[in-house]
């Protein structure tokens, strides 16, 4: 899934930083997304995307570092929410939960989506 999404970036002119896996043996994935989370936070990557079995312990890994504000997705409408309310700039993606096409067309709703601002503003502020 990790391919073809970053495939599917790449195509529409996004840079894409790779942080692996680059193997399918189980990894302490912590490894793995929190320097992604990390780039994400200092402005090095204006967004992430980080993918997991469930998705469940990687989004708990990248948020844990300050100014990451990670949603787990299963469908159009979370990704959307989590943009438009939550301001998410990491995204992520449980692959044995979802197909690749619906992990595509998560990324699409996700990088398309802007943050509504207004009162989820204060609600983001309150967070920090």
């Amino acid at each position: 899934m990790k391919t073809a999404i970053s495939a599917w970036l790449r195509e529409r002119g996004h840079a894409v930083d790779d942080f692996g896996t680059h193997s399918d043996e189980p990894v302490d994935y912590p490894d793995f997304i929190v320097p992604a989370a990390r780039a994400v936070a200092r402005g090095h990557d204006e967004r992430g995307i980080v993918l997991g079995g469930s998705g469940n312990g990687e989004a708990i890994a990248a948020n844990k570092v300050a100014g990451v504000r990670c949603a787990l997705c299963w469908n159009e409408e979370s990704a959307r929410l989590a943009r438009a309310h939550n301001d998410a700039n990491m995204l992520s993606l449980g692959e044995r939960l979802i197909d690749e096409a619906m992990a595509l067309r998560i990324v699409r709703v996700w990088l398309e989506t802007a943050f509504e601002g207004g009162r989820h503003a204060a609600r983001i502020a309150k967070l920090r």
